[in-house]
């Protein structure tokens, strides 16, 4: 599902642990590092997908984690062309993400990331939180710093 200006919508996925660290996850089949996110089904609201994608990506369930907030609104970020893939009639930009913040309340034991058929990571850690700014691709380093950013004030013991 690709909007009128060339944008999938995406729900993103900022876990904590209690300490205030971040998961970051490696993806499969890459040396590339970043939060969990995935696209929203049409038939599927905001909340829906960040507990599909949740479980799918790494395996936690509603009842793993509590929601501290989420952004305002969408943060939009371009893909850049060599990434884009042919979607028909729209011309594909990249990616319009609304970011959950989610505290971890079950324990790292409960984290799977072999729940779907097709795996999107292959191993994580906890980090600082402001560490990923240092490792995510260029392109989708704006999004990033906005939504830790606009989140970072909901972080409480």
């Amino acid at each position: 599902m690709i909007d009128r200006d060339g944008y999938r919508p995406n729900v993103g996925i900022i876990l904590t642990n209690a300490r205030g660290e971040v998961f970051w996850a490696r993806r499969c089949r890459c040396d590339g590092w970043q939060f969990p996110q995935g696209g929203i089904h049409r038939e599927e609201t905001v909340e829906q997908a960040l507990f599909r994608e949740l479980y799918e990506e790494v395996g936690l369930a509603r009842s793993h984690v509590e929601i501290r907030g989420r952004t305002r609104g969408w943060l939009h970020y371009d893909l850049p062309p060599a990434y884009r893939r042919s979607t028909g009639s729209r011309q594909f930009r990249g990616q319009k993400q609304v970011w959950f913040l989610l505290r971890l309340i079950g324990t790292d034991a409960d984290v799977r990331l072999d729940c779907s058929a097709a795996p999107e990571f292959d191993c994580w850690r906890w980090v600082d939180y402001w560490s990923p700014l240092d490792s995510i691709v260029a392109f989708k380093r704006d999004v990033y710093q906005s939504a830790l950013t606009e989140l970072a004030p909901l972080l409480r013991p």
